[in-house]
C-alpha cells in the first residue's frame, strides 16, 4: 500500500503532466484563456505538493503559511477558470473573500495555531470547489453530461477537504506543529488525485467543446452583421411548422445598387451595418434576425399577432430611416422596404418566406419605404407606410 509520500509525489506527477498538456493546448489555441488558467492553477497546486512534502518531514512555522496559501491560491485560480469558461462575471465576489480567509489564516498560523490555519484553508477550498461544481451545474448551457460529471468530481474533491477539516475541529487540534496525518489526509490525497486527473481530461473535452460551438457560431454567423445567416436560418426553422402566429419580414433595403455605386462599397457596409444594429435594437425573446445576403435580410417572429408584427416591422423601419451614415459626399439616410409573411396550419419555412417576398414586392410596388403584410393584400387599402417617401 502506498505510503503518505508516495500519495503526495503522485498527486505531484499528475499535477505537472496536467499542467504541461494544458499549457501546450494553449500554445495552440491561444483564444482559449480558461485553458491557460487552468494550467496556472494547477501549477500552484503542484507547488503546494511539492512544499506540503517538504512540510511533512521538516516542519516550519513560515513554510506551513506558503503552503496553505498555494492551496487556496491555486483553487481560487481554477474557480476563475470555471468562471472564464462559463462567462460568469464579477470575479471580485470569489476572490475578496478568498483573500480575506487566506489573510486570517496567515495571521492565525502566525500565532501558533496552526490547526486553526489548516482548518480555515480547508474550509476555503470546500466552498470554492462547490462553487464550480455549482456553477458548471446552473450556467453551463454545453453537454450536460459532461457537465454533471464535472460538477460531481468537484463535489467529491470539496467533501474530501472537508472531512479534513471536521477531523482537526472534532479532535479540537488547534494547534499541531506538523503536518497534519490522519485518515481523512489519506482519503482526501487519493480522490484529489483522482478528481484532478479527470477534471484535467474533462478539460480537455470541454475545450474540444466549446471548439466545436465556436466553429459552428462561425459557419452560422454573418461576418460583417453578425446576424446569423441564410444557414442559421435552415438550420433553425427549416424543419419547423409556421402556425397562425409565427411570422417572417422579409426586408431588402431601398436603392442599395445605387449606395454602393454612389458612395462605394465601403459605405454600403456601413449602411449594413447600421441596419443589423437596428434590427438588433428591437430584439426580444421570440425574435430572431438574419442576414440572407446583399441587402436581404430576415426576421422570425413566434408568439405574435399580425398587429404586433407589423407594429415592430414599421418602428425598424422608422428607426432605420433616421440613421445618418456620413461620407465624402454628404450625409447618407437610407430606408427599407419590408414584406410581411403568416404561418398557417403546418406551413413549412419555404412557403411563408415566399408569403414575405411577395408581400415585399407589393412594398416596392407601391414606392418603397413602407412595410406590407401578406393577409392584408386583399384588403381595400393595402398599402400602409411605415416611414413617408422620400
Amino acid at each position: 500500500m502506498l505510503d503518505f509520500s508516495s500519495l503526495l509525489l503522485a498527486a505531484a506527477l499528475s499535477g505537472i503532466c496536467l499542467s504541461v498538456t494544458m499549457f501546450a493546448i494553449w500554445f495552440t489555441a491561444p483564444k482559449a484563456g480558461f485553458v491557460l488558467t487552468v494550467a496556472c492553477g494547477i501549477l500552484v497546486l503542484v507547488a503546494h505538493v511539492i512544499l506540503f512534502w517538504r512540510y511533512t518531514k521538516d516542519p516550519d512555522p513560515l513554510l506551513c503559511q506558503i503552503v496553505l496559501a498555494l492551496l487556496t491560491l491555486g483553487f481560487l485560480i481554477l474557480c476563475v477558470s470555471a468562471m472564464q469558461y462559463l462567462g460568469v462575471h464579477g470575479y471580485r465576489r470569489a476572490v475578496a473573500p478568498v483573500l480575506a480567509a487566506m489573510a486570517i489564516c496567515a495571521a492565525v498560523t502566525f500565532l501558533g495555531l496552526d490547526g486553526v490555519g489548516f482548518i480555515i484553508t480547508y474550509t476555503t477550498v470546500t466552498a470554492l470547489l462547490s462553487a464550480i461544481g455549482a456553477m458548471f451545474w446552473i450556467n453551463g448551457s454545453h453537454d450536460r453530461r459532461i457537465l454533471l460529471v464535472v460538477s460531481f468530481l468537484s463535489g467529491t474533491c470539496a467533501v474530501s477537504f472537508a472531512l479534513c477539516g471536521v477531523v482537526l475541529l472534532t479532535k479540537g487540534q488547534w494547534t499541531l506543529a506538523a503536518a497534519p496525518d490522519n485518515w481523512a489526509e489519506r482519503l482526501n490525497s487519493v480522490v484529489a488525485v483522482a478528481c484532478m486527473t479527470g477534471l484535467g481530461a474533462l478539460t480537455l473535452s470541454l475545450h474540444h467543446l466549446q471548439a466545436q460551438i465556436e466553429l459552428k457560431a462561425e459557419t452560422m454567423t454573418d461576418p460583417l452583421t453578425g446576424l446569423m445567416n441564410r444557414r442559421a436560418l435552415t438550420s433553425l426553422y427549416g424543419e419547423r411548422s409556421f402556425g397562425p402566429f409565427m411570422a417572417i419580414v422579409m426586408f431588402d433595403l431601398d436603392h442599395f445598387k445605387r449606395t454602393n455605386d454612389v458612395y462605394g462599397h465601403p459605405v454600403g457596409d456601413q449602411v449594413l451595418c447600421r441596419f443589423a444594429a437596428v434590427i438588433k435594437r428591437y430584439g426580444r425573446t421570440g425574435v430572431d434576425a438574419f442576414r440572407l445576403g446583399g441587402e436581404e435580410f430576415v426576421i422570425v417572429m413566434s408568439r405574435m399577432t399580425e398587429e404586433r408584427a407589423h407594429d415592430l416591422a414599421s418602428k425598424i423601419g422608422v428607426a432605420f430611416g433616421t440613421e445618418i451614415v456620413p461620407t465624402q459626399l454628404g450625409k447618407l439616410r437610407s430606408t427599407v422596404s419590408g414584406g410581411i409573411g403568416f404561418g398557417g396550419e403546418g406551413s413549412s419555412l419555404d412557403e411563408v418566406l415566399a408569403e414575405a417576398d411577395a408581400a415585399l414586392y407589393a412594398a416596392k410596388s407601391a414606392g418603397r419605404n413602407c412595410v406590407i403584410s401578406r393577409k392584408g393584400m386583399g384588403k381595400a387599402d393595402p398599402v400602409k407606410p411605415a416611414l413617408r417617401s422620400a
